[in-house]
């Protein structure tokens, strides 16, 4: 296992590498001018000190040139400043992303711990009136876009009802501490969460119970169960644990979207995350942000891709990396 994780994490440098240059080539490709609202921003700049300006930093160099830059400044430790909010990039995705990780891992959690019993419940029950439901509910949650969700829960929980707030994290201004602070917070949470966990319960179940069915029906259950075993313990115990690995494939692509945030959720909720924030820096061309926001996804998904895989070793034991 530790030489396949070294190998593995060694790996990683070409893929990143790969990664980084296709994506920095298509951004630099992308029309529009991202400094373009300097003018906008100051009329009494010609256009001759603009173009000045452009050639000073380096807007017209070659893409190997302006790649080579953008490396050696990651390298130094620097991911630049954002062109539109003037800020250091790294700062605004420290700040951003604490945001994004406390609305999108208890949505995990959640979901997972939700949808995998509801699963293996559905394919335990096939068609029976229990199944029917959840299977409906499943293919429901699956089919109603997110940002149509919100949109409704929104209209009659948060504006009709005024059960919750409209948007953003926190009362803006309130000054609240202590226990008044995290409730607060959990008011603001609740709508945006439900949507995420929602949406993921729906397709995590229905993995669970496909896998679970196919389990189920294998000889060496039968000889299970024609041994004597307890249905529970054929089902947790031999079963359920060799019908995890898809849901695993799946876990994986979940936890590597984590740091990406849920673009549609928080912008219906203008939650401060990183989805708005890439959201953003794409609707304002801001390339630097927008390179660093998927390169921070592209990572994040290698490492799931990689736990993925060691999570594999342990829910089936058959599975050794030499």
């Amino acid at each position: 296992m530790k030489s396949y994780l070294i190998r593995r994490l060694l790996l990683m440098i070409p893929v990143i590498f790969g990664v980084s240059v296709i994506i920095f080539t298509l951004i630099s490709l992308a029309p529009g001018d991202p400094f373009a609202q300097m003018i906008e921003a100051n009329p009494s700049m010609s256009r001759a000190d603009y173009e000045n300006l452009l050639n000073s930093i380096g807007y017209y160099d070659p893409i190997p040139v302006k790649y080579a830059k953008w490396a050696k400044q990651v390298f130094s430790g620097s991911l630049g400043y954002s062109i539109s909010q003037k800020q250091p990039i790294a700062d605004m995705i420290g700040r951003r992303l604490k945001n994004t990780l406390l609305l999108s891992i208890p949505a995990l959690v959640l979901s997972t711990i939700i949808a995998i019993p509801l699963g293996v419940l559905s394919a335990t029950k096939q068609y029976s009136f229990l199944d029917y439901i959840l299977t409906l509910l499943a293919l429901a949650g699956i089919s109603i876009p997110a940002f149509f969700l919100a949109l409704l829960l929104l209209k009659y929980l948060a504006f009709d009802l005024k059960l919750f707030p409209l948007q953003g994290m926190e009362t803006i201004a309130a000054g609240y501490t202590g226990t008044r602070w995290l409730h607060d917070r959990l008011h603001h949470l609740a709508l945006p969460l439900s949507i995420l966990t929602t949406i993921q319960v729906a397709g995590r179940m229905r993995y669970t119970r496909s896998s679970m069915l196919e389990i189920i029906n294998q000889d060496y259950i039968r000889t299970a169960r024609a041994k004597g075993l307890g249905e529970k313990s054929v089902i947790y115990k031999h079963a359920l644990r060799n019908a995890l690995i898809p849901v695993i494939t799946v876990l994986s692509i979940s936890l590597g979207s984590l740091l990406s945030g849920a673009i549609l959720t928080e912008n219906v909720f203008m939650w401060p995350g990183m989805g708005t924030l890439v959201y953003q820096a794409i609707s304002n061309r801001d390339y630097p942000l927008v390179m660093a926001g998927t390169m921070l996804l592209a990572l994040s998904m290698l490492i799931a891709n990689l736990l993925a895989d060691i999570a594999y070793a342990f829910a089936d034991p058959r599975i050794r990396y030499d």
